[in-house]
């Protein structure tokens, strides 16, 4: 039945949005009520399922909060004053905040490991940056998701620990080695990337900004440094759980280890990035309730199809996973008697349509072990074999239309998720799981 409303929640998305021209997050509420029945006497169990785990899934929260923070930068005019400081930077080169977002989300992802977060905590930032360079708003938001995912492609991320967490793996391959090969499969991806924002570089005719409209980097910073402390509502989250003091405080017996996993980046980035905005623009806040309530009041329509649009995909992918939809994916490529190399086709386009609905880490707990099992009994080495099915997982914040990087960085540059839907498809998920298949295949060494 998982394959069954996988196919019929897509279908109504199309549907509705396409066909009908009405908005997704209709069509996405739509397609949720239209996938419960497939589950028998079992539906109002499953309905309540899946609405209970999105209202309390934090990437819901994220991408609404996003939004507003987008709203509040902007209206605060700090985004003017990072922007500045970042065009007298790199303002030279043309798509220069396209280029910064994939070296910033590949850095940062390395730190975070989760793809939303990722993409927030970048894409906040070069988001405003790249429509001012006259970046359509869809091609922006697909380009800030498709470096976003580089958080599940580069290691140390949780998704590394999940395959090797598997007794199979562990046993086959040490960590060391698995993390350098994981470093040049991410620097394949990383690579695809730059050639995208290349792409779009050309298609689009963007142009370096103009000489004159850069300011020398000690008048940028001299008007707006104090903008700068806006990134601290990224660091302080990912100081206190990654690195030197995260081990300090899960080493404190009254805190440890229960302490620094209760700390959730994606609600934590967006809540102190509004409250530093806030008190970065500290002059530009109304004065008085009624001008505070209107302020606010300005920023809900940003919301409204945003905010449907992703409780009801996330409800919608909860229900395909109790609908059985990875074990059918599963069962589906275990069953296929084909030549390694068209099992490699398969398998990743098995674990990209798995990746859709669920994330990175849940596609690898659900398919990862019966993955990695099916490629090393086709032939391919346990460390091969470990690479490919990671790769073919981190397509899982480019897949629609489930990814909550999708609706962030949408909501950041006001782009229409449904209209990054194809670009997202076409332009990263394929040609990732192309690198897969070719390191699967020996052309890419790692």
């Amino acid at each position: 039945m998982g394959v069954i409303g996988l196919v019929v929640f897509v279908s109504v998305l199309i549907i509705w949005s396409i066909k009908l021209k009405r908005n997704l997050g209709e069509a996405a509420l739509i397609g949720f009520l239209a996938i419960i029945p497939l589950g028998g006497v079992e539906a109002y169990s499953l309905f309540l399922q899946g609405i209970s785990f999105a209202s309390t899934f934090s990437v819901l929260y994220a991408a609404i909060a996003f939004v507003f923070m987008a709203y509040v930068i902007d209206r605060f005019g700090i985004v003017e004053r990072l922007l500045a400081i970042l065009n007298s930077l790199v303002g030279r080169l043309p798509g220069a905040p396209a280029i910064m977002d994939a070296v910033g989300s590949s850095v940062m992802g390395t730190l975070s490991g989760g793809d939303s977060g990722n993409t927030a905590a970048t894409g906040s930032i070069t988001g405003p940056w790249m429509l001012r360079n006259n970046w359509n708003k869809e091609i922006a938001a697909s380009v800030m998701v498709g470096n976003g995912g580089m958080a599940s492609a580069l290691p140390p991320t949780t998704s590394m620990f999940i395959i090797l967490g598997f007794a199979p793996v562990a046993a086959a391959i040490t960590t060391g080695e698995f993390f350098i090969a994981l470093l040049f499969a991410g620097a394949y991806q990383f690579l695809h990337r730059l050639i995208m924002i290349g792409y779009f570089v050309k298609k689009q005719n963007i142009k370096a900004f103009p000489a004159e409209s850069i300011n020398p980097l000690s008048v940028s910073l001299k008007n707006g440094w104090s903008s700068i402390f806006i990134y601290m509502g990224a660091i302080i989250p990912l100081t206190l759980t990654i690195g030197p003091l995260a081990d300090f405080i899960g080493a404190i017996p009254s805190l440890g280890e229960e302490a620094l996993d209760s700390i959730d980046i994606v609600i934590w980035i967006p809540t102190l990035m509004i409250a530093i905005a806030f008190l970065l623009g500290r002059k530009s806040v109304p004065d008085s309730v009624i001008g505070l309530f209107e302020f606010i009041r300005q920023s809900i329509p940003r919301f409204t199809v945003i905010g449907a649009l992703i409780f009801f995909a996330v409800a919608s992918s909860e229900v395909l996973t109790a609908l059985g939809l990875s074990q059918n994916i599963a069962q589906l490529i275990s069953a296929a008697n084909t030549p390694g190399w068209l099992t490699v086709v398969l398998l990743g386009l098995g674990i990209t349509a798995i990746a859709g609905p669920l994330t990175s880490t849940g596609t690898l707990t659900a398919v990862g072990l019966v993955s990695f099992e099916i490629l090393v009994s086709s032939g391919f080495s346990p460390l091969i074999s470990a690479v490919v099915v990671m790769t073919f997982a981190s397509t899982s914040a480019q897949m629609p239309p489930a990814s909550g990087s999708i609706y962030i960085a949408s909501g950041i540059v006001g782009a229409r998720p449904e209209k990054t839907f194809a670009i997202l498809i076409l332009y990263y998920a394929c040609p990732v799981i192309l690198i897969g298949w070719l390191i699967a295949m020996g052309i890419l060494p790692i």
